[in-house]
């Protein structure tokens, strides 16, 4: 399967910083997102999960590449989580799409009215999402959901390029999770928006408002305690707080 794969690449893409900042439109850094092939133990690691799957899955056809964003290219929030997971989105191609915590996550957007939908189990199951797109600081599967630093950073590019295409419309950004917080605080700060010192810290239902140079919208950045299972089975994170932190984005966002 994992040698499939990558003959579905046409022209890989071995350094995004070289290659992110040209993509004019949404669609277009997608496409390019998931022919990416810049970090050796990812692409090791997507393609054998891919390959030998997991028993319940075993008729699947796995993704098994990196997996770009999902929702529409005016949305008003982004949502940024940590990776793919291994038999989720690797799996299905699309963000937080065949997992629990991806039940957990749409479960809460459907509640609040910014999915049409409670469920995502494929990327062709009819979900849209209202106003909302989710994305990642790292868009590859990694070993046991821990990407290195390097991994981060050599991503980073994708992000920091669909933000600033996302520029004209995003108001509001939910973070899951410290890691994600952490990479995403260079990526607004390098764009548009200005992130004060001491830099605001990450916790569940943190709030901090980012005043923009371009003399534009300010951006709201909020915290929220990641979908995992480690959290939402212990109660740390329960529909309820989900709830909460996404019905202040869209208010903030000013979507519906």
């Amino acid at each position: 399967m994992a040698k499939a794969i990558s003959r579905l690449v046409q022209d890989p893409v071995t350094d995004p910083a070289e290659v992110a900042a040209g993509a004019g439109r949404v669609a277009e850094l997608d496409a390019l997102v998931a022919d990416c092939t810049a970090c050796p133990r990812l692409v090791r690691w997507r393609e054998e999960v891919a390959e030998t799957k997991r028993a319940a899955f075993r008729d699947d056809e796995y993704w098994g590449r990196p997996v770009p964003g999902f929702g529409p290219v005016d949305a008003a929030i982004a949502i940024v989580g940590l990776a793919p997971a291994a038999h989720g989105a690797n799996r299905t191609g699309r963000m937080f799409t065949g997992d629990r915590s991806g039940d957990v996550l749409y479960q809460a957007l459907y509640d609040v009215g910014l999915a049409s939908q409670p469920t995502s189990v494929a990327a062709d199951d009819g979900l849209e999402l209202i106003g909302t797109r989710i994305t990642a600081p790292v868009h590859c599967a990694p070993p046991a959901n821990k990407p290195t630093p390097p991994e981060r950073d050599t991503c980073r590019p994708w992000l920091a390029r669909e933000f600033e295409l996302l520029r004209p419309t995003l108001r509001t950004v939910v973070v899951l999770g410290g890691f994600g917080w952490q990479a995403l605080l260079p990526v607004v700060h390098d764009a548009v928006w200005e992130v004060p010192r001491p830099r605001p810290r990450f916790g569940h239902a943190a709030h901090a408002a980012l005043p923009a140079r371009d003399g534009g919208a300010a951006l709201h950045l909020l915290g929220c305690y990641h979908v995992s299972q480690q959290n939402t089975f212990t109660g740390k994170l329960t529909p309820a707080m989900l709830r909460e932190v996404l019905s202040q984005a869209k208010e903030l966002a000013e979507v519906g």
